[in-house]
């Protein structure tokens, strides 16, 4: 993988240098924002491949940025929450935010989502179909798996997250079988399930949204109570 450009947004002056210096020791290409200002002067100047994005910034908030980010460029977003905020994770993720790390942080844990979220993204651009049908039904959408695009029956294109992908087409490739939550978070990314962990949850729900006729009676992706959640292929 190329040298990755991440945009670095936090109003605090001695985590965006702290993290610009990790990121560089390390082969990123590091720019920095303190505001919702300078962040859209550096996504103008040149799209970065992440965004690690704080939450608490003053002014417009975090999720406020992370919306503006998710409609118009196709990059990855790591929100950074305070370390009891779990509804702004949730908040976070709902909003199409690829992952989250809670203050304070490891550095090196967040370089180690960083590059899983990147090598998402680069397997996104770069994967070639398998043997499998290209073209997947979902639900009242189709799935192209060459591009990685969701489109509904008239061809409107329906944004997809890189993480959303990776859900779907674990799904996909296990048709008609229980998953837990357990192994939907290994699948998807390459972590194990830790107590009162929601992604996989927030993620099936934004999917649904997108390729369940009535999300509220979901009948492609379904709920097995207790156990996890199955894709059923042909339902509408």
């Amino acid at each position: 993988m190329a040298t990755a450009r991440v945009l670095v947004v936090d109003d605090d002056p001695a985590i965006r240098r702290m993290l610009a210096e990790y990121l560089a020791e390390h082969g990123y290409e590091v720019a920095q924002a303190a505001s919702g200002k300078e962040m859209r002067t550096e996504l103008e100047r040149e799209v970065p491949a992440a965004v690690l994005l704080d939450i608490g910034l003053p002014g417009e908030d975090g999720l406020t940025l992370a919306r503006f980010v998710r409609e118009r460029y196709d990059v990855a977003i790591i929100m950074v929450t305070g370390a009891g905020d779990v509804v702004d994770r949730v908040a976070g993720l709902e909003v199409g935010a690829d992952d989250y790390i809670a203050k304070p942080f490891d550095p090196r844990e967040l370089r180690a989502r960083l590059k899983s979220v990147l090598r998402r993204i680069e397997s996104r651009k770069t994967a070639k179909p398998s043997g499998k049908e290209a073209r997947v039904n979902v639900g009242r959408c189709f799935l192209d798996m060459k591009s990685r695009q969701l489109s509904d029956a008239k061809g409107n294109e329906i944004p997809l997250t890189a993480m959303e992908f990776d859900l779907l087409k674990a799904f996909i490739d296990r048709p008609n079988q229980v998953l837990s939550r357990d192994q939907l978070l290994t699948m998807t990314r390459n972590r194990e399930w830790e107590p009162f962990d929601r992604s996989i949850d927030i993620r099936v729900t934004r999917l649904r949204r997108k390729v369940e006729v009535d999300p509220d009676h979901p009948r492609a992706i379904r709920t097995v109570r207790g156990a996890g959640y199955m894709f059923v292929p042909g339902e509408k």
